[in-house]
């Protein structure tokens, strides 16, 4: 082990995932005399499976200029939603305003680490964790005595809490497509820019979209019954390409991830020098899927917290696990019963409940979806 002490790096923090929760962390660290590393097993920009969409409150969380990021980069504004179960009309709402914005996962990740100055080893998988003198030693190359966990669902810094990520686990699997059209396929594409289409599975387990960004376009299906996505999947698809709402040749490559409803998730978020934030965490808001706003959240607030604790004990940073449950709610509630709409709402209601404007409007979109209840989570500092 002296050996590894010589050759070393040392940090305060070591933060693996550069994603947005990773990036956000680092940047709010920034300036606190923390020095922080940022390790990811990929090179930026890279893609990401992901609907990709940000609401005004994480804009604002990020401090960032919506006019500004969108020069020379894809900002769809939103302002309305379609939104209908599958096999039965939707009903589309104006909320004239934007209400949400599209982005391409690619470029918006790249725009978050691109102003972090903390070093970067990117391209860098994670080979080793070892514990040494209470500090963590990644790859024998660098050291600290706090170890975050960013790096999404199979993050390998979750391994080391709890039973890690596995079987047990209840997770949402999806597949996703997306895709700069031809201009033929453009003028063929029914979907609008400003428009998403949300399209709820009959069995509730799930739901679809269709969402165009300029000329992207990006199609997927997420569920938890996973066993029988693909089937889902490609019905959906052949249902939108018989009524139009998408180009009939669009490519068949689908991508998958999956990951945790915040209700579902019962990793730990804390142990001695370690804390999990984002999707390793498992944050990803229980209705909608949604883990960006969790994400960029959860770094904001661990921020908060390491810059504040005494130590990196598991005792120190449990305030962390304490800000979450308050931030997002106690895991597993009865009141909250899942991604699944819930109990009452199920066949013959749900179906008309979903034709409802009021319904589709004032609570799958503005609650479910956009959180416009739940006030914006200011940067740290």
């Amino acid at each position: 082990m002296a050996d590894i002490e010589r050759e070393t790096m040392e940090y305060d923090v070591v933060i693996v995932g550069a994603g947005p929760a990773g990036s956000t962390l680092a940047k709010a660290l920034e300036g606190s005399g923390k020095r922080a590393l940022l390790i990811d097993k990929q090179a930026f920009p890279r893609d990401k499976t992901c609907a990709g969409w940000v609401t005004p409150a994480v804009m604002e969380s990020l401090e960032i200029d919506p006019t500004d990021y969108a020069n020379g980069r894809t900002l769809q504004p939103i302002r309305r939603f379609r939104i209908g179960m599958m096999g039965q009309p939707a009903v589309e709402n104006d909320h004239h305003s934007i209400v949400s914005y599209g982005i391409r996962r690619c470029e918006f990740d790249a725009f978050l680490l691109d102003r972090v100055n903390a070093p970067k080893q990117l391209a860098t998988p994670v080979k080793s964790i070892v514990r040494n003198n209470g500090n963590w030693v990644i790859n024998e190359q660098w050291q600290a005595p706090l170890l975050i966990g960013a790096g999404g669902h199979f993050c390998p810094v979750a391994k080391l809490l709890g039973n890690g990520p596995g079987k047990h686990e209840t997770v949402v699997a999806a597949k996703e497509v997306e895709f700069e059209m031809t201009p033929e396929q453009a003028d063929a594409c029914e979907a609008r820019g400003d428009t998403p289409e949300l399209w709820f599975c009959r069995d509730l387990k799930g739901y679809a979209w269709v969402f165009r960004k300029g000329n992207f376009l990006n199609i997927g299906l997420g569920r938890e019954d996973n066993h029988r996505l693909t089937d889902h999947l490609e019905a959906f698809v052949d249902d939108m390409k018989q009524e139009g709402r998408i180009p009939a040749d669009m490519p068949g490559r689908f991508k998958g991830h999956a990951y945790l409803l915040y209700a579902h998730a019962d990793r730990p978020l804390v142990d001695d020098g370690v804390l999990l934030i984002g999707d390793a965490a498992g944050l990803a808001y229980t209705q909608s899927g949604e883990g960006i706003r969790p994400a960029i959240e959860s770094a904001l607030m661990a921020a908060d917290v390491i810059l504040h604790a005494p130590d990196f004990s598991g005792a120190a940073l449990q305030r962390y696990g304490e800000r979450i449950a308050e931030r997002f709610g106690n895991r597993a509630s009865e009141q909250d019963p899942g991604w699944e709409l819930p109990e009452w709402l199920k066949q013959p209601l749900a179906s008309t409940l979903m034709r409802s404007h009021w319904f589709t409007r004032k609570v799958v979109t503005e609650k479910w979806f956009l959180h416009q209840d739940v006030p914006t989570l200011k940067a740290v500092g």
